[in-house]
């Protein structure tokens, strides 16, 4: 069953309120939009509709650093309307998009295209992330600013290279100058040439052109480097090695404004999941070895890495369907990412504020989002999520238009019961 409410106040009765700070059982109170009381009732407050959650975890909704929705121009494998809803019954309230789109982000008008298209009550909210260089051919800075005024929280290249570092210098230097976050994922374009995999024994064994991890290391240590020169503030997406963790917590000792995150993947998968040449476990940048999936889960348990992502790709069915090297690189993790968390923090004792901070207010304060905190006078974007409610990952089953996960058959404990969207109430998964 689903539906939004149409009254402007819900009470949220009896629940865990779980967020970076937080960890008491207390009530919500929720008025034309925001969260207006934590604890006692307002004076005079009555709600139109009130849940009692008693059993159940109220946390920030989920906020995704890199979900790609692939409209416009790859309607074929997902649409912006099917994308945000999916998100929104999965417990995720806001969806970064990075700006590979087609037509690519680099103009006032796609920008304005994509928000439009991305309102609607029962949706996730879209972040968007403008073209770092006209057509993203990474020749020729866009026009920043202007992306920035149009309602672009940040610039990107996304998986596509910077032609040489004068053009990064001048992109950091402009980014800084305009108050702009550069998000970046790290891959040298001369290393990960071609590399569809890990350069390891894996890889070797199944006659697969490799990536080095070095390919994200050298890209990390340029960008730092331009960094300490620039000031400029930046994200690094994606990360995939012990190095490149290492790399970043060695930054963040020097106080350099930089920040990062980690595919959910990454922290339950190796290299071996490749074997049989399994496409759904294809992804760019690749799973890696095994010590450099602890040594991401170790980053993320000590805030080294910030923030947990979906790395959201979804595909038709054709695009998984190649020998491996032509396969497409991406799983579909929007229906899978609170479970899959949960199952992670299970797994890795990784504490339970720390993974809820790590998908909520991390994220939130990257984005600098008023959202992915549990307190009064914040945007009432919140999921109320049971941990007793056990499920199968199906690819049938998944609400994307992406069915293409790794992690078919897996049995997981947490879902999203309830979904609240600028105090608007959605209901998931209730019995």
């Amino acid at each position: 069953m689903s539906g939004t409410m149409n009254g402007k106040t819900l009470a949220i009765l009896h629940g865990r309120l779980l967020d970076a700070e937080t960890d008491r059982t207390a009530d919500i109170y929720i008025e034309n939009g925001c969260i207006a009381a934590v604890g006692a009732s307002p004076r005079g407050f009555r709600a139109d509709e009130t849940i009692d959650a008693k059993g159940m975890i109220v946390c920030p909704g989920l906020i995704d650093l890199c979900a790609r929705l692939r409209e416009p121009g790859y309607e074929y494998k997902a649409t912006i309307r099917g994308e945000t809803r999916a998100a929104a019954l999965s417990g995720i309230t806001t969806l970064c998009i990075p700006p590979d789109t087609n037509p690519v982000i680099d103009e006032p008008a796609v920008v304005d295209l994509i928000q439009k298209r991305a309102q609607a009550d029962d949706a996730a909210a879209v972040a968007v992330l403008g073209a770092l260089t006209t057509r993203l051919e990474g020749a020729q800075l866009s026009e920043m600013a202007t992306l920035k005024a149009a309602g672009c929280c940040g610039v990107s290249n996304a998986l596509r290279p910077v032609t040489n570092n004068r053009v990064w210098y001048r992109a950091l230097e402009y980014a800084a100058t305009h108050e702009l976050t550069l998000h970046v994922v790290p891959l040298d374009p001369a290393l990960s040439a071609n590399g569809v995999a890990h350069a390891g024994a894996v890889a070797t064994r199944l006659g697969l052109p490799g990536i080095p991890v070095s390919a994200e290391t050298v890209a990390i240590a340029q960008i730092l480097a331009l960094i300490e020169e620039t000031g400029a503030r930046v994200h690094f997406g994606r990360i995939s090695s012990a190095a490149g963790a290492a790399l970043i917590a060695s930054a963040k000792e020097r106080q350099l404004p930089v920040s990062a995150d980690v595919a959910l993947h990454q922290l339950l998968l190796n290299d071996t999941a490749i074997d049989g040449f399994d496409s759904q476990a294809h992804v760019i940048p690749p799973l890696r070895a095994e010590r450099d999936r602890k040594a991401l889960v170790a980053a993320v348990k000590s805030g080294a890495i910030d923030a947990i992502c979906s790395d959201h790709q979804p595909h038709n069915l054709d695009a998984k369907q190649n020998p491996f090297p032509t396969t497409e690189a991406g799983i579909s993790g929007l229906d899978t990412l609170l479970g899959l968390a949960w199952e992670l923090a299970q797994r890795e004792q990784i504490p339970q504020q720390r993974l809820i901070g790590a998908l909520t207010d991390a994220p939130g304060r990257i984005l600098k989002l008023q959202s992915g905190r549990i307190a009064q006078g914040l945007r009432a974007d919140l999921c109320i999520l049971s941990t007793d409610q056990a499920w199968t990952v199906e690819a049938q089953t998944l609400r994307s238009g992406g069915k293409n996960t790794p992690f078919t058959g897996m049995r997981l404990n947490a879902r999203a019961v309830y979904t609240v969207i600028a105090g608007k109430l959605l209901h998931c998964n209730a019995d």
